[in-house]
């Protein structure tokens, strides 16, 4: 990609294109740390509903010196507009109007439409096809297939400017791997697995270096204190889901249930695919 390219796609974030968000990706492949270029990709995989989304935004944090720039930019109102989505909503508000059109005219305009819609279509498919995950989760010939489309596994996650807690632990390492200790000696054992845990401690923090004039100090009893409820969201649920962490998104729900009892039957059906999606993975 071109540099007066590069320039063209970072003063027009919005309208970024697919095949603009593939050519991005080359481009980080040689600068890894061009944090614009990564923010703006991210906006390009969001708009298609990319699988690749949730993924690529812990990549983004992890190139990112400040992440709470990252975090205001994907909770703003600019990156979460979808513009194929009004453009889907423009083309059926067209399509009902074709119907005042003479037989032939609505032919044509519906044949046009269509060709649209199977472009989306296909650029929806080819995204799905390179996606890893897609392929692990159909193993057990579909088992999972209906739990997956009602817990929207894989769909981007949406925050809002209220949600960096979600955000935080969704930032976290999911669950410790195993660590292949052939070779070690107990010392050298000792030392990687703490690494490990450092690490882990480093990120769930969410690191942020802000100038300050004045010291402002941290009430950390508070933020201790703070009640699980309080923080549930139904995002924070999703998080805890996408990590395959399916305990704590059970009880997530069930905190939800109590929180939005309007929702509950929404949310019993939510803990019951989790549960089913948890029994087929045993």
């Amino acid at each position: 990609m071109k540099q007066e390219e590069v320039i063209s796609i970072l003063k027009n974030p919005a309208a970024v294109s697919f095949e603009q968000t593939k050519a991005l990706h080359e481009v980080l492949k040689k600068y890894p740390y061009f944090q614009a270029a990564r923010a703006v990709r991210l906006k390009g995989l969001k708009n298609v509903n990319s699988l690749h989304y949730n993924k690529e935004l812990k990549v983004a944090a992890a190139h990112t010196a400040d992440r709470g720039v990252l975090f205001d930019f994907i909770t703003s109102k600019e990156f979460n507009q979808n513009k194929i989505a009004d453009s889907i909503k423009k083309q059926e508000q067209h399509q009902k109007d074709i119907g005042d059109l003479q037989p032939g005219e609505a032919e044509t305009k519906d044949d046009n439409l269509s060709l649209d819609k199977a472009l989306k279509m296909k650029v929806k498919e080819s995204e799905q096809v390179f996606d890893p995950e897609l392929f692990r989760r159909r193993e057990k010939e579909g088992q999972t297939s209906a739990e997956d489309d009602s817990l929207d596994l894989g769909k981007p996650l949406s925050f809002n400017p209220n949600e960096n807690h979600s955000f935080s632990e969704w930032l976290k390492l999911a669950s410790a791997k195993p660590i292949n200790r052939e070779g070690l000696s107990s010392e050298e054992q000792e030392a990687k697995s703490r690494k490990f845990e450092l690490i882990e401690e480093f990120i769930s923090k969410n690191p942020r270096i802000t100038p300050s004039k004045t010291a402002k100090k941290a009430n950390l009893a508070e933020d201790s204190l703070a009640a699980p409820e309080s923080l549930m969201t139904e995002t924070l649920a999703r998080v805890y889901l996408e990590q395959k962490n399916y305990k704590k998104a059970i009880q997530a729900y069930k905190i939800l249930i109590l929180k939005n009892p309007e929702k509950s039957g929404f949310f019993a059906d939510q803990i019951r695919a989790i549960e089913k999606l948890q029994e087929n993975n045993s």
